[in-house]
């Protein structure tokens, strides 16, 4: 069931910040009123894909800054375990570097809670509880707004890597609705025009396009 319209659930769990320090409590509750978020989940640490996309955050992270849209990634791994592959650097396949906040959902409810998680638990045949699937979290990204409302969200396959810069491209589409009140229509950039939502701006919009 998608998130999109409805508030973010509400976590506290620990997390790496400033890619050296553990906090015991970290909520995206910090940023409402402040600052939009882009939370996103990843399968695992030390793995393959998930280093690309962590990087290429963090290589984007002044144009989210600049934007006032802060950037926290998640996975089902522990607080310890983001801790040493941030401080292995980038040529032994760490992610020295990162600055931005890291999540540790070692219980696997907040990729639970926000649709991701790669299975689900089930009783077998013995009564006994298990889990089916993968215990850990798809390539899940949501766009929350400043009352914590997700506005958009993207859930790829554990071998699909994202594009970070259709993540810029959203929050500049989001950001420029709540200032002028027009739509975004397909393939918007920040720069190109934009149209009311009424029959007439659509006409006005097609006939200049």
């Amino acid at each position: 069931m998608s998130l999109v319209g409805k508030k973010a659930p509400i976590f506290n769990a620990p997390a790496v910040i400033n890619g050296e320090e553990i906090v015991e409590s970290f909520s995206l509750d910090q940023y409402i009123g402040k600052k939009e978020v882009i939370f996103f989940f990843y399968p695992k640490d030390f793995t393959f894909v998930c280093p690309t996309e962590i990087l290429a955050f963090q290589e984007k992270l002044a144009e989210f800054e600049k934007r006032g849209v802060a950037i926290v990634g998640a996975s089902t791994d522990t607080e310890e375990s983001h801790l040493a592959w941030l401080s292995t650097p980038k040529n032994k396949g760490g992610i020295e570097g990162v600055t931005y906040p890291i999540v540790a959902d070692t219980s696997k409810t907040i990729a639970s809670n926000f649709g991701v998680l790669a299975g689900d638990w089930d009783y077998n045949e013995d009564g006994n509880l298990s889990f089916n699937g993968l215990p850990i979290a798809y390539r899940g990204t949501f766009l929350i707004d400043k009352t914590g409302t997700v506005r958009q969200e993207t859930i790829n396959d554990l071998p699909l890597g994202r594009n970070i810069d259709e993540m810029i491209r959203l929050v500049d589409a989001l950001q420029y609705v709540e200032k002028h009140g027009e739509v975004c229509p397909a393939n918007w950039e920040e720069g190109k025009e934009a149209m009311k939502a009424t029959k007439a701006g659509v006409a006005e919009y097609l006939s200049n396009n």
